[in-house]
């Protein structure tokens, strides 16, 4: 009959443990995930018309983004400067600090699923009073055969303590996966910072020699108008003009000198940018200003849509960034389940020094488990849960729309460096054209068949066109940088 009412209360003990974990897990709030697409499109294309597989082959598989960038950018002196720049440039050497930070956090999210074990000694003395119970006790009691109570009594204690929590419900492994995912995505973030510091570095480069080819340009034109200044002068004395031909052209002269002002400040200012960017102080640019009228755009492939996924870092980090957030659901929802942990001490304990390591006399140990299951007031426990699970939700919007700027950006650059090519050629041309119109103007002015405006307005025609043309050279320069860049190009090195 014993035996039967133990065996009876241990199976009603063991139904009321397994209620409680019942109304535990059925009090878990249910929420729903949002799961990311990862569709795009096959090939590129923009609003207009099917521009990107006119001039590229869209079935091509390969893409430009898997050319190194020291190989990408063949100008020895943008190479320099990148090189510099991954070394000194603050704001990566700021990044690089984040990923031991994240590191760190991998290393304390491992550790909190492992033992903890520690050393513990301690020394202490203890003074009771007599007439209580502990001195009654002490007065009627022998420490050792023929040997009392110390008075006061001294304690010394060296030993191991070990905790651990046992990780039932792969809380604290899917935390520490989620700081992976977390450092992985602060890899790609880095990798990302490179791209951009990258192309914003051959963006002023290019930027700075074609400010030095406007400046030349203005240099030679302030040439042609200061002979043809000479000339009008001549005239006047002739009484072929008057004065206000000589004042115009004088005038002209000098608006042309004011501008190769305001385009040295443009170069100082792009060269300090660039000094910024490698990380050190303003210091002259090296650079061959007389190649980039030669340059000509790298010929680039863009490869098929589906290749961003891998190529673009910031795709790549908004990728290990949505994994964490669902690791982060699960570490939240293990909070509302029992936690299991197990406590242990080991070691030696006595009253004197002579006796601390006799055994097993002096040896001490204790093993304990304690189960944890939070019952009432687990609202904080259901705003973290629901924090966790918008928050995944808020990683696939971003993951989303972090494909889809990319995707954009691609077919931007496309169309825009195709636009860029006709616009060059009919800018050449223009200035072909009012290159040889200036002769024209100067010789039918000598010969008094022309009127001295037509001349002012050509040349200033001619030097707005090559202003021009120099501005589209930049630009398909940049374009091309910047399509490298949206392909996610830069970051690796081979």
């Amino acid at each position: 009959m014993i035996n039967k009412l133990k065996k009876y209360k241990r199976f009603s003990y063991l139904g009321v443990t397994a209620g409680i974990m019942l109304s535990i897990t059925s009090c878990v709030p249910s929420l729903s995930e949002k799961t990311a697409s990862k569709e795009v499109p096959g090939n590129y294309h923009n609003s207009q018309d099917s521009l990107a597989t006119k001039s590229f082959n869209s079935a091509d598989t390969t893409s430009s983004a898997s050319i190194d960038w020291k190989t990408f950018f063949d100008d020895p002196n943008l190479v320099a400067l990148i090189d510099t720049a991954l070394d000194n440039n603050q704001e990566l050497n700021i990044m690089l600090q984040e990923l031991k930070i994240a590191q760190s956090e991998v290393l304390a999210r491992k550790g909190e699923y492992l033992p903890s074990i520690g050393l513990k000694a301690g020394a202490g003395i203890d003074k009771v009073g007599k007439y209580t119970r502990d001195g009654a006790v002490e007065e009627n009691l022998e420490i050792k055969e023929g040997r009392e109570f110390p008075d006061p009594l001294p304690d010394y204690m060296i030993g191991l303590h070990a905790q651990w929590e046992v990780d039932i419900w792969n809380k604290l492994h899917n935390a520490k996966k989620s700081a992976v995912m977390r450092y992985l995505s602060s890899v790609e973030g880095r990798n990302f910072m490179v791209t951009n510091i990258i192309a914003e570095i051959a963006n002023s480069y290019y930027e700075l020699l074609a400010l030095d080819n406007q400046l030349q340009i203005v240099k030679n034109n302030i040439e042609i108008q200061e002979r043809a200044y000479r000339i009008v002068k001549l005239q006047m004395q002739a009484a072929r003009v008057t004065q206000l031909a000589v004042s115009k052209f004088n005038a002209e002269v000098l608006h042309t000198k004011s501008l190769q002002y305001d385009i040295q400040q443009r170069i100082t200012e792009t060269e300090n940018k660039l000094n910024f960017l490698v990380g050190r102080y303003p210091q002259p640019i090296a650079r061959s200003t007389e190649a980039f009228a030669d340059m000509l755009p790298k010929q680039i492939d863009a490869g098929l849509p589906s290749q961003l996924l891998q190529n673009r870092p910031d795709i790549r980090q908004a990728e290990f960034e949505l994994q964490a957030s669902k690791l982060d659901i699960k570490v939240a929802k293990a909070r509302f389940y029992p936690s299991f942990g197990i406590s242990a001490n080991i070691g030696y304990q006595a009253f004197n020094p002579d006796y601390l390591l006799n055994t097993p006399e002096s040896l001490i140990y204790s093993v304990a488990g304690d189960l944890v299951a939070p019952l009432v007031n687990r609202n904080a426990i259901k705003a973290a849960y629901k924090t966790a699970n918008a928050k995944q939700i808020q990683a696939a919007f971003d993951y989303e729309q972090t494909v889809l700027k990319a995707y954009i950006e691609v077919a931007n650059q496309l169309a825009k460096i195709d636009n860029l090519k006709k616009s060059y050629d009919l800018r050449a041309a223009e200035v072909d054209a009012l290159t040889e119109s200036i002769k024209i103007s100067n010789k039918l002015f000598r010969n008094a068949r022309a009127e001295y405006m037509e001349v002012l307005m050509t040349q200033r025609d001619a030097l707005e066109s090559k202003f021009d043309l120099v501005e589209t050279k930049m630009q398909q320069m940049t374009a091309v940088v910047n399509m490298y860049q949206a392909l996610g190009g830069g970051w690796t090195t081979d």
